[in-house]
């Protein structure tokens, strides 16, 4: 059993981006090599700026190399809670721009010719509980109705033709959300970041930044300094103490996946028949899609407690428990991945970009990064280059976590996990 990410074991190999000297200075320095980086590097290089990404270990070994692979619509909190907060017209606002960053996902890798077998699979919500089949009645109208978009409710016995197994009570079907291969996205985003200009250096973390009285900023490394008119901080749940005022805004969840053994496409296709992206409605939930070699990857919170080896272990027996009750014919399958990562949440469970201190940032994605981090890093090269405009989260603030002494630790979360499971047992 591997303990690294099935999708970056199985993309291409990287070249080594470490070790090269860093120019004396650079239009924009891009603190993070996930794909908000990477995302940020490219549309900034391809502007024609001097962009430079310095990234600790190796670019999407964070996040972005750690996820389920799904590029899925809708916002991270309901239609509705959006509508309580915002209004209408503000929520449609937020809706659309979660929808188009699929589309920004999907243009990049055709215009890159990025090979990632990006295919708009349609992502199926199932229901946990039977109240919950009814809570996706009332979404499919307000879908419908208020926000454009086209949804398709699966009764308990529909379901059966797209899901192998009986532990639903039905299902929401988006038809547009895709899957693709993410460990393959990120070294082609990579790889087209640096075709646009963008210097990429790996294993060489940002050690402190200090602003310059004449505008800009000095950014120190572990390999040396470097000015920049401009920073993007694009660190999300690995934010280190290095930028202390966004450690006091994210709360870090662990998540963790298991891959099977490759089934064979008869056995694969008897789980999820037409290749669907499956996430339940538990609080604690699962997320769970086939690979492209025909294994089932299986993922969720597992456990509230932090990515290491041994709790990747752990987490990863429990997520063969949980696999086994939603579909018990996997009961003597091999598991030949697990790994965990960190996901970055935001206190009001949305996204959140914009300019603290003069320094740029995007992050917070609450699960939904892959698409996100993507389109955020577009819209975060047009910010710099004077369009603010083009931020769809502007005006949301990015509230402090309200926990005394709050520094990044989230010390409470194994008890709010506990209340979530418990919650879930109540059927």
């Amino acid at each position: 059993m591997k303990q690294i990410p099935y999708w970056l074991d199985t993309a291409p190999a990287l070249p080594d981006r470490s070790g090269k000297d860093l120019p004396d200075e650079a239009d924009v320095v891009v603190i993070g090599g996930g794909l908000t980086g990477l995302s940020t590097a490219y549309h900034t290089a391809r502007k024609g700026a001097r962009v430079v990404l310095v990234e600790k270990d190796k670019v999407g070994s964070g996040a972005s190399g750690r996820n389920g692979s799904m590029c899925t619509q809708g916002l991270t909190i309901s239609p509705g809670e959006a509508r309580k907060r915002y209004g209408q017209e503000r929520a449609r606002e937020l809706y659309d721009s979660f929808r188009e960053a699929v589309d920004v996902v999907e243009e990049i890798t055709r215009t890159e010719e990025i090979d990632c077998d990006f295919h708009r699979a349609g992502r199926l919500g199932v229901a946990f509980k039977p109240q919950h089949f009814e809570s996706m009645r009332a979404t499919q109208r307000d879908l419908a109705d208020n926000f454009g978009h086209e949804t398709q409710l699966l009764t308990r016995a529909e379901l059966k033709s797209e899901l192998g197994s009986d532990y639903y009570h039905g299902a929401l079907l988006d038809p547009l959300s895709a899957a693709l291969h993410v460990g393959k996205f990120v070294h082609g985003l990579a790889e087209a970041a640096e075709r646009a200009g963008a210097q990429i250096h790996e294993r060489n973390a940002a050690t402190g930044l200090t602003r310059l009285p004449g505008g800009g900023f000095l950014v120190e490394t572990l390999h040396g300094a470097i000015r920049a008119k401009q920073v993007m901080a694009a660190t999300d749940a690995y934010t280190d103490k290095a930028l202390p005022w966004f450690r006091k805004r994210l709360i870090n969840v662990g998540s963790f996946i298991i891959v099977t053994e490759p089934l064979g496409e008869a056995r694969a296709k008897a789980l999820i028949p037409n290749g669907r992206l499956v996430v339940d409605s538990k609080n604690i939930g699962h997320y769970i899609r086939l690979t492209p070699d025909n294994r089932l990857a299986f993922g969720g919170r597992a456990r509230f407690a932090p990515s290491d080896p041994a709790s990747d272990v752990k987490s990863g027996g429990i997520l063969k428990r949980e696999m086994t009750e939603i579909f018990p014919q996997l009961a003597g399958v091999r598991i030949d991945y697990v790994w965990g990562g960190m996901v970055g949440f935001s206190w009001d469970r949305l996204p959140h970009a914009g300019e603290a201190n003069g320094l740029y940032y995007s992050m917070g994605y609450c699960g939904h990064g892959v698409q996100m981090a993507t389109y955020m890093g577009r819209a975060v090269a047009e910010m710099m280059d004077g369009r603010p405009e083009a931020n769809p989260l502007r005006g949301l603030g990015f509230p402090k976590v309200p926990v005394p002494f709050y520094n990044g630790t989230p010390w409470f979360l194994p008890f709010g996990g506990a209340y979530y499971k418990a919650k879930d047992k109540l059927r």
